[in-house]
């Protein structure tokens, strides 16, 4: 047995490949990758093919995440169907993404999966300062473990 999980925020350049690489990392850690696929888009179409966002970059690289080699794309409504989960990081692409089609598997907030959480969305950092980035981050590790915990459960 295998899970999928796709998180997406509006322009796959900052949160959504943020929570990619981290959970990426986390998965890695506990074997799990043979067992877990893992991928991010965004709703909108602006920054497709490019990097993520420099400050996002630099970031998450003094936490040991790696974004270079991450490309935006935007999400289909075939995603709906390819993932057992598909995590938004906010109402307005959770929104964005319900208008796209049904998910066959669980549609939902990323923050959902935090045990305790201090607010609903993931914040978009992205017209903020460089603290931002960080809160971005804290906010990631902690549901990326909550999220693995969940999925450890589902895979037995």
């Amino acid at each position: 047995m295998s899970v999928s999980v796709l998180f997406v925020c509006l322009g796959n350049i900052c949160r959504s490949p943020t929570a990619e690489a981290v959970f990426r990392g986390r998965v890695q850690a506990a074997g799990l990758e043979d067992r877990i696929r893992i991928d991010s888009a965004g709703t909108g179409d602006w920054h497709i093919g490019k990097a993520p966002d420099t400050r996002m970059q630099r970031a998450a690289a003094r936490r040991g995440y790696d974004l270079a080699p991450l490309r935006a794309r935007q999400v289909t409504a075939a995603d709906l169907s390819a993932f057992d989960y598909v995590l938004a990081m906010d109402n307005a692409n959770l929104n964005d993404l319900r208008a796209l089609g049904d998910a066959s598997g669980h549609l939902g907030l990323f923050m959902d999966f935090h045990p305790q959480p201090p607010v609903r969305e993931v914040p978009d950092p992205y017209y903020g300062g460089e603290a931002g980035f960080d809160e971005v981050l804290d906010l990631v590790e902690t549901t990326s473990d909550a999220l693995l915990d969940a999925l450890r459960a589902r895979l037995g």
